[in-house]
């Protein structure tokens, strides 16, 4: 029995080492590229095209102490030995390390005007950040930024601030429309009886399976009829239309598990189905609305389709996806740019996900269990 205990005790211990170690293998997979995107938004243009983002973190790096001209005497085409390092010239173009490993020998030039660069290891940390990455992404003026050489380059920004609040104007009323009325319909479908309710239930249910690319033509020939196209009330329908099962059905699993007693109780004191969804449904169910408008919110804020086909490309109406894609195409290879407006997107949704993480175990665990 004592052995078969131990031998229980051993297999939790190695199951909890390889669970936990994949745990960590997963978050720093998720990790690192985000401190790296978050480094490199505050770097320079000529830190990022000449180092990793990873060396603002203290490094040993090769600095040149001294420079010398290339002795006379040497012989170029062959095999050659510079202060105790030995090796060809197109070796020495790369760096040779010395025979004790203190110093390294480089040939800056061609064979016949070159000159050696000494250096040395020694500890160093790339601490060269600067805002100017987030002024010019977020203005729309010019912006004159000093480059290493001393001179000065006059930009234009990127102009994502109105960018920004046309996101925070379709997100969030698209993430509370449809999260009121899924929270009525799941109310009515937990705790109301009427003809066709399974059926109705049932078909809801299964536009979940419906991809939204097979509406968005015919949503966009009413849209033109009605006159809505290229409107922030187009884009609020559309992803409240395209929200709604997935609120129906999370918030029914929920709603449908509140004790029945609670209910019956405010029926005797003559509460009507609203006041009992005003009063009691909707404080009892915050756990569910919360998972729900995390999932809303990160999907409507990140949305580029819906936004492209409904809002068009208006710069007054452009949100941050259609902008962020738009610098992509005209500012492919500056990455300090890029990591800057990827940050930028990034802040609000990071923000909302921490405010309501709490109730979002507890909000995707609704209905699991009943009884």
């Amino acid at each position: 029995m004592a052995a078969n205990a131990q031998n229980a005790k051993r297999r939790k211990l190695w199951s909890d080492i390889l669970i936990n170690g994949a745990l960590v293998l997963l978050v720093l997979g998720w990790t690192i590229p985000t401190i790296g995107l978050l480094l490199s938004s505050f770097r320079t243009r000529f830190d990022i095209q000449t180092s990793g983002w990873w060396t603002v973190f203290p490094h040993r790096e090769w600095e040149t102490i001294s420079s010398m001209p290339v002795p006379t005497d040497l012989d170029r085409n062959g095999v050659m030995t510079i202060q105790g390092a030995q090796g060809t010239f197109e070796q020495f173009r790369v760096g040779v390390v010395s025979v004790d490993r203190k110093t390294r020998i480089v040939w800056i030039g061609n064979k016949r005007l070159g000159t050696l660069q000494v250096q040395q290891l020694k500890w160093t940390m790339n601490l060269g950040f600067t805002l100017d990455n987030y002024k010019q992404v977020l203005g729309g003026k010019e912006f004159q930024i000093k480059q290493p050489d001393g001179s000065i380059e006059t930009v234009k920004g990127d102009n994502f601030t109105n960018a920004f609040l046309n996101s925070i104007i379709v997100t969030i009323p698209a993430t509370v429309i449809p999260i009121l009325i899924a929270a009525f319909a799941a109310y009515g479908f937990a705790w109301m009886r009427f003809p066709g309710r399974k059926l109705f239930f049932i078909m809801i249910v299964a536009l979940l399976v419906v991809p939204l690319q097979i509406a968005l033509v015919p949503i966009l020939k009413d849209y033109v009829f009605l006159k809505v196209n290229g409107t922030f009330l187009g884009v609020w329908l559309a992803h409240t239309g395209f929200g709604l099962p997935l609120a129906v059905y999370l918030l029914f699993g929920y709603i449908s598990t509140i004790p029945r007693e609670i209910l019956e109780s405010a029926f005797i004191d003559g509460a009507s189905h609203f006041t009992i969804f005003r009063r009691l449904i909707l404080p009892l169910s915050v756990p569910a609305l919360a998972s729900f408008a995390i999932f809303q919110f990160l999907w409507v804020w990140n949305d580029y389709l819906v936004a492209l086909i409904f809002i068009g490309n208006k710069s007054d109406v452009q949100v941050l996806t259609m902008r962020i894609a738009e610098m992509v195409g005209s500012r492919g290879n500056d990455w300090h740019l890029l990591t800057a407006g990827a940050f930028v997107s990034m802040v609000l949704p990071l923000v909302v996900f921490f405010s309501l993480q709490r109730y979002f175990v507890r909000g995707l665990m609704a209905g699991s269990v009943k009884g």
